[in-house]
C-alpha cells in the first residue's frame, strides 16, 4: 500500500489523557517526521500538531485510536500527492 502524508491536528482537553496519547504515538512513531506541541494555558489546552508518512489504513488507525481517548479531539489533513 502506498504512503501518504498528512498532518494530525490534535486538541488536548483532559490532562490525565497524556500518557495514553504519548504510549499511542509511540506505537506509530515509525511514521512520524516530526511533532510540535503548543500549551495553550488561557483555555487550559494543549494543541498537538503531528506531521506523519504511512499508509492510509495506519493514518484512519491513529486517528481513530485518538478520537476514543477520553477529552481528546483528532482530525487528519492529507495531501493531494
Amino acid at each position: 500500500m502506498e504512503n501518504r502524508v498528512a498532518v494530525l491536528s490534535i486538541i488536548v482537553e483532559n490532562e490525565s489523557a497524556v500518557t495514553e496519547l504519548n504510549e499511542l504515538l509511540h506505537r506509530f512513531g515509525k511514521f512520524i517526521i516530526g511533532r510540535m506541541g503548543i500549551p495553550y494555558r488561557v483555555k487550559n489546552i494543549n494543541i498537538i500538531c503531528i506531521a506523519i508518512d504511512a499508509p492510509n489504513n495506519e493514518i484512519n488507525s491513529l486517528t481513530g485510536a485518538l478520537g476514543r481517548i477520553d477529552g481528546i479531539t483528532a482530525k487528519a489533513t492529507y495531501s493531494k500527492v
